[in-house]
């Protein structure tokens, strides 16, 4: 077969072919181009197989560069001879030109991509056989050492581009995994190859790379924090085109691309997170049913968002965490309510104000919507919701505390609450001196005041640390003499000896007052049982007068000045007060 190649090119041009200078191989190949051309215009193909064999096995494969160049330039130039019929030759052609892609000369990879360029112009859509093959050699040459090398393979790349779009062979099916295996090279030209490609295929209205975006759009994600502007404004300009498809789109894979945007809303580049926060936006307002599954992951990327040290990413994550928020899910129709309080659950140790408030109004509107199934899990997220009531926030407090009072409408929870709540103060007086009062009052409010001194009481009644009872109760005291939220309670004590229910109360809580002294003087006094309050100070020893009873009993005296026992000084003034005054004349 080289034989009969050599019959048919002369040696002269075989020679030529090879030579360093341009010009002369250039010359070589028109040459060649024009004897392939009567070859095939005779139908000698058998004669031009032998040519290109001819070409590949002595020149292509040459150690010497010049015979590689010459080789090159020579396929093109069949290719070009052969016109219309060029593509039963492409088995021959392209595989050799391929391989000099790989040539570690720059001016062989050169010539390797301008001869591919040339043969692409004559066969067009009949070289889409060895599309993928022809990607990844352009896909390594856009990140060649060589400028000319770079420069030679962008021309390339272009003209492939223009044959693949109006191609009606290209496979995009085949194509995505080749893309998919790339879509994580860190090198900047790759990554500009890549994203361009995207870009073409992505506006051909016959290719549906929408429906492929989840194999490649974390990549694109991962583009946006590239040191390159140009990439990452490339990469921004592709997810922004996509996701205005998707708004036009009826048919959507939300659930894969939730998981990667879940992801990303956690990366540590601003511009990352808050591209990836705006597409969960749009997810959870476009997705529907759809993102009931994903529910969990997408609250679990919003929480910390909220406080974000960026304020777009914070506004777009509340916007977003109430329309999730606003969605009435069916937990039978996969809504997760166990994941959605894990989420919650793990946000109340976030280091930010805002984000355990969020997951406070979780728990809020988990337990108002299911609380059938809420309650199931009380188990795994009630001590954690008690421990929070330790927080240094106020506001978290009260939140906190309005989750316990809907749980506590079951009797046995509102004890545990109230327990928890004493043994919490005993172990922490800075906390009961602090937020003590803030606690109670808020928790009056919620479930009532009566009902929650009757459970103070019955619990301290029956206190073995006596010092911590005494200081409890004294706190109590306070806050029920002083707090406005308490006056009802207050005026039921005051009828107390002539109303059976503040008898009853009355009892109730002198239960557990008569641990301080001063408490149980200032109960008597509230509620009018003027003679017991006496006996009470007739009882007092000298033993009984220290330090911490002096300091009560200022205060005690204190709160004698103050609106509420004003009832009880006009009394005591009428008891001084003559029935009848004498008359004085002017």
């Amino acid at each position: 077969m080289a034989a009969d190649a050599l019959s048919i090119i002369p040696g002269a041009v075989l020679r030529n072919l090879s030579d360093k200078l341009y010009e002369k191989r250039k010359n070589a190949a028109l040459e060649i181009e024009g004897i392939v051309k009567q070859l095939a215009t005779a139908g000698e193909h058998e004669k031009i197989s032998a040519v290109i064999s001819l070409l590949t096995n002595d020149f292509t494969y040459s150690p010497q560069a010049n015979h590689r160049k010459g080789g090159l330039i020579g396929l093109a130039a069949v290719t070009v001879g052969l016109t219309s019929e060029a593509a039963q030759h492409l088995e021959q052609i392209v595989p050799p030109v391929l391989s000099s892609f790989l040539d570690q000369d720059s001016r062989v990879r050169y010539y390797a991509c301008e001869a591919l360029y040339n043969i692409a112009k004559v066969v067009r859509g009949d070289f889409i056989i060895y599309f993928n093959k022809i990607f990844d050699s352009l896909c390594k040459l856009s990140a060649d050492s060589d400028a000319n090398v770079q420069s030679a393979a962008h021309l390339l790349d272009r003209l492939v581009k223009d044959i693949v779009t109006e191609s009606d062979q290209f496979s995009i099916e085949e194509f995505i995994p080749l893309l998919r295996e790339r879509m994580n090279v860190l090198n900047p030209y790759v990554r500009q190859f890549l994203v361009g490609w995207i870009t073409v295929l992505d506006s051909v209205p016959d290719i549906d790379m929408l429906g492929f975006l989840p194999d490649f759009l974390d990549g694109l994600f991962n583009m946006l924090s590239d040191s390159s502007h140009e990439i990452r404004q490339q990469a921004d300009a592709a997810l922004s085109e996509f996701l205005q498809e998707i708004k036009n789109s009826p048919n959507v894979d939300y659930g894969r691309m939730a998981e990667i945007l879940v992801r990303r809303a956690g990366s540590t580049d601003e511009f990352t997170r808050l591209t990836s926060i705006t597409w969960i936006n749009e997810f959870v307002k476009l997705g529907g049913e759809q993102l009931v599954p994903y529910y969990a992951d997408i609250l679990g990327a919003i929480l910390p968002c909220i406080s974000d040290e960026e304020e777009k990413i914070r506004v777009v994550a509340r916007e977003t965490n109430e329309e999730l928020r606003g969605i009435k899910a069916d937990p039978t129709e996969g809504f997760d309510i166990g994941a959605i309080l894990s989420i919650a659950k793990r946000e109340l140790n976030s280091e930010h104000e805002a984000t355990r408030i969020e997951a406070l109004h979780w728990f809020s509107t988990l337990l108002v919507r299911y609380r059938v199934e809420f309650l199931a899990y009380l188990n795994d997220i009630f001590n954690p919701l008690l421990n929070a009531l330790s927080d240094p926030s106020d506001a978290v407090v009260l939140l906190v505390l309005e989750v316990h009072a809907r749980i506590a409408e079951e009797p046995h929870h509102f004890h545990h609450l109230v327990s928890y709540l004493i043994r919490t103060f005993h172990n922490n007086h800075v906390l009961l001196e602090k937020r003590g009062a803030l606690i109670v009052r808020r928790l009056c409010v919620l479930l009532g005041a009566e009902k929650v001194y009757r459970e103070f009481s019955a619990i301290l009644e029956s206190e073995i640390d006596l010092d911590f009872a005494s200081v409890m109760v004294q706190a109590l005291n306070l806050i029920l003499l002083t707090s406005t939220e308490l006056g009802e309670l207050r005026s039921l004590l005051k009828r107390s000896l002539v109303d059976s229910c503040g008898k009853d109360l009355f009892q109730s809580l002198y239960a557990s007052w008569r641990h301080s002294p001063m408490a149980t003087i200032s109960l008597c006094l509230l509620a009018q049982a003027y003679s017991h309050a006496s006996c009470v100070i007739q009882s007092l020893g000298e033993e009984d007068i220290n330090v911490k009873f002096l300091v009560q009993l200022d205060k005690l005296i204190r709160l004698l000045e103050t609106p509420v026992f004003a009832y009880l000084r006009l009394q005591v003034l009428s008891q001084y007060l003559p029935s009848e005054m004498p008359s004085h004349s002017v």
